[in-house]
This record gives structure tokens, C-alpha cells and sequence, in this order.
């Protein structure tokens, strides 16, 4: 697992990106972490300067990836 970045969000305690396989790693307040996959380090980043971590995660990022929860 990545270095996970706590984040401002009232739903996402952290992101965490690992750019050797392109995962995107999402843990969810009192939830389980979410992995998408092949996910461009662009997203990461966007993703991290995003002023609404969830809006970003629901404009950009559900239903783009195959994800899997862990």
C-alpha cells in the first residue's frame, strides 16, 4: 500500500497513489479503502488539489475505473 495523504473531506480520510502500478487508493471515514485501477498519475494529482475531494471522486472517478474494496 501506498504513503496514504490525509485529506479535508467529511467522507475521505485518505489518498494514497502508488505510480508503479497505477493504483489509486481511497479509504473512506469509518469505511473500507477502496483500490482503482490503472488510474493516471494526472487523476492523483488533480484528485489531491480537488477543493471537494468527494465531488471529484463522483465527477472523475466512479464508474471511470474498475476498483475493488479492501
Amino acid at each position: 500500500m501506498p504513503k496514504m495523504h490525509h485529506v479535508d473531506s467529511t467522507s475521505i480520510e485518505a489518498i494514497g497513489y502508488e505510480s508503479a502500478t497505477r493504483e489509486l487508493y481511497v479509504r473512506f471515514i469509518k469505511s473500507r479503502t477502496y483500490v482503482y485501477f490503472d488510474v493516471e498519475e494526472r487523476v492523483f494529482n488533480e484528485f489531491m488539489q480537488a477543493d471537494s475531494k468527494g465531488q471529484y471522486l463522483n465527477s472523475n472517478i466512479r464508474g471511470a475505473y474498475v476498483y475493488q474494496r479492501r
